[in-house]
């Protein structure tokens, strides 16, 4: 049995609905599922109900999943131990997305030549996801 794919799944800490406009504009993504908690389980508790319990979003030929996080409310800690890496064709996109994911978050290292050609840089967004970024050209 072989690996198909990994897919990173981002837990949003009951903020998807915020994070899915911001990863569109951001990285130009594009959103292909979206089920709430109460379209899967109708009774479960209110405060729920409108909560993502998971979305797809397609991300050029990459797809990432999000969620709001376990049903039971616990809360996961940003950042630490993993990051999403993207690898760009275009160092303007690569500036761009740079750019748009950095509104509100922490740049770890700024985006700039890297020692092994061309581009990379890190940063940790308003959700506390932790990105790297990197660009051949």
């Amino acid at each position: 049995m072989a690996i198909k794919t990994a897919i990173p799944y981002l837990n949003a800490n009951g903020k998807a609905d915020e994070a899915i406009p911001f990863y569109e504009k951001a990285l130009g993504a594009k959103v292909t599922t979206l089920m709430r908690f109460g379209d899967a389980m109708p009774d479960c508790p209110a405060a729920l109900k409108n909560q993502v319990m998971h979305a797809a979003l397609q991300v050029g030929d990459a797809t990432i999943f999000l969620s709001d996080g376990a049903p039971d409310g616990a809360k996961a800690q940003p950042g630490g131990t993993v990051d999403v890496a993207l690898d760009f064709d275009d160092a303007a996109q690569a500036r761009g997305s740079f750019d748009g994911l950095s509104k509100g978050g922490t740049i770890v290292q700024p985006l700039g030549d890297a020692p092994w050609g061309g581009l990379f840089g890190a940063l940790q967004d308003r959700f506390g996801i932790d990105w790297m970024f990197t660009s051949r050209s």
